[in-house]
């Protein structure tokens, strides 16, 4: 009996010890889960299906430019949104085998504080000229209630030519949400 009761007492211990030091439930995602969420995956889904098929040949060993993603209503301003997603099309597009120039390294690129490099139509060529990049990615994106809708097209800097185009659409969930408000400046 004494055997039993001691055995029922380590048990006892063992269980409340356990109880105390349990770790407390996470609520946000990890890194990796959050580099593998919804967001990214329909990202880099994006890029993938844009340069599909592309003949990387036919940049002619020059760099790709990508622009910031600006909102369509007003395409000298972007959100977070519009700079987190050029950021990815950047790193899914060095992925794809591009030579991808990061802008931001360059002093003779203005980047607007709170906007990013914004490649208007009229500033393409000359900002890829003294960039030697063959080709730019461009794109908008549109807030509405359900969704955003991002619009993308790559875009020879030669002639102007939008040489592919794609678009798809974004759930606006918090993340999203977030992503959309533009902060105003100090």
């Amino acid at each position: 009996m004494m055997r039993y009761t001691l055995t029922l007492c380590a048990c006892a211990a063992a269980l409340l010890a356990g109880c105390t030091t349990s770790t407390p439930t996470r609520l946000e995602p990890t890194y990796a889960e959050a580099a593998s969420s919804q967001f990214v995956t329909a990202n880099r889904e994006a890029i993938n299906k844009l340069v599909a098929g592309f003949d990387l040949n036919a940049t002619g060993g020059h760099p790709v430019l990508v622009a910031t993603i600006v909102n369509v209503n007003d395409l000298r301003r972007s959100a977070p949104l519009g700079r987190t997603l050029s950021e990815q099309y950047a790193s899914h597009m060095v992925g794809a085998g591009f030579n991808v120039k990061e802008m931001k390294l360059r002093g003779d690129v203005f980047v607007k504080e709170e906007t990013g490099e914004l490649l208007l139509s009229r500033e393409i060529k000359d900002i890829a000229r003294s960039h030697h990049a063959a080709y730019v990615l461009v794109g908008t994106y549109s807030a509405a209630a359900s969704f955003t809708y991002v619009s993308l097209k790559f875009v020879r800097t030669e002639d102007g030519s939008i040489i592919r185009a794609h678009d798809y659409a974004l759930p606006n969930d918090k993340d999203i949400v977030k992503l959309l408000q533009v902060t105003t400046s100090r």
